[in-house]
């Protein structure tokens, strides 16, 4: 077990997501996506970037000369979905609509990153346990 700055038991899981990958014709332009959906960057370079998502997970944006496209190979959530929705819609991100997903109960929507992946957003699914 280990233990917090404060001494207490750490009851987060023991292992995490270090990174993701993402594809990317157009370095600079899906940087910068990211940043305006929320993610912090820790380096930006013309060949690789590297974006920080909550609990230390990175996006390793890879610069490569032609990309497909399709769907992102990660999702993504927010804690208020609405909220995301109405601030991607005002930075002119031009999210799809919200829809209802009743069979795992959570709503989501996607947006479409310059490079052209598809970037699923769900509702917060997290136990409520420390993550």
């Amino acid at each position: 077990m280990t233990r917090d700055a404060e001494g207490a038991a750490d009851q987060r899981p023991p292992i995490a997501v270090a990174h993701v990958v993402l594809e990317t014709d157009r370095m600079e332009a899906s940087a910068a996506f990211m940043q305006v959906i929320g993610m912090r960057p820790v380096f930006l370079g013309p060949q690789v970037s590297v974006l920080e998502l909550r609990g230390g997970t990175h996006l390793l944006l890879m610069r490569k000369d032609e990309v497909s496209g399709g769907g992102a190979p990660f999702d993504l959530m927010v804690d208020d979905l609405q909220a995301a929705h109405a601030r991607f819609t005002a930075a002119g991100l031009a999210p799809s609509a919200i829809g209802a997903r009743p069979a795992i109960g959570h709503e989501v929507f996607t947006l479409r990153e310059p490079a052209g992946h598809v970037i699923t957003v769900f509702s917060s699914h997290a136990s409520g346990k420390p993550v």
